[in-house]
């Protein structure tokens, strides 16, 4: 005969062992979630963005008056750095104007913080630059509001472009 708190201790390792298998199982499907998701993003922004995703990486630095955002070609690659360049500078002066309709074609319409962008563009200064081996965006804002859906939609570029992206330089 097994004593009743053997059996009650197995029980308890056989619910815990099926939570555990649940929580796997929630984890693969997130994680294939996100492949789906990124590969939606890499398609459109394909669209969008005339480089290579896959030769270049966006960086987004989240700062106290804002963020960096910069797009560089992952090696030396004269043709890739110019369209580079190109876009960013088309894009900088579209967000000055509150046009933020590309980013909404490559992430949707209900992007993080891409309501209060386009809502408060007359209060951001939006600069645009180059820089070794591509460009780069610098958005400030004075409220704090829109401090923060700048670093919203960072954080949803950053989960969006994956492999593609990076917060920090």
């Amino acid at each position: 005969m097994i004593p009743t708190r053997r059996i009650l201790a197995l029980g308890a390792l056989a619910v815990l062992g099926c939570a555990e298998a649940d929580q796997s199982s929630d984890v693969a499907e997130h994680q294939a979630e996100m492949a789906d998701r990124r590969a939606e993003v890499a398609a459109a922004g394909a669209q969008v963005m005339p480089f290579d995703l896959d030769a270049t990486t966006h960086f987004f630095e989240k700062t106290e008056f804002g963020g960096i955002q910069e797009v560089v070609a992952d090696s030396v690659d004269p043709h890739q750095v110019a369209l580079i360049r190109e876009h960013l500078e088309e894009e900088a002066e579209r967000f000055a104007r509150g046009d933020f309709h590309d980013p909404a074609m490559i992430h949707g319409e209900d992007m993080a913080g891409l309501h209060e962008l386009v809502m408060g563009h007359e209060r951001l200064a939006i600069e645009y630059g180059e820089i070794e081996l591509g460009a780069r965006i610098v958005y400030r804002a004075e409220e704090p509001a829109l401090v923060s859906a700048i670093h919203d939609w960072f954080d949803a570029q950053l989960r969006d472009h994956g492999d593609h992206a990076s917060g920090r330089r």
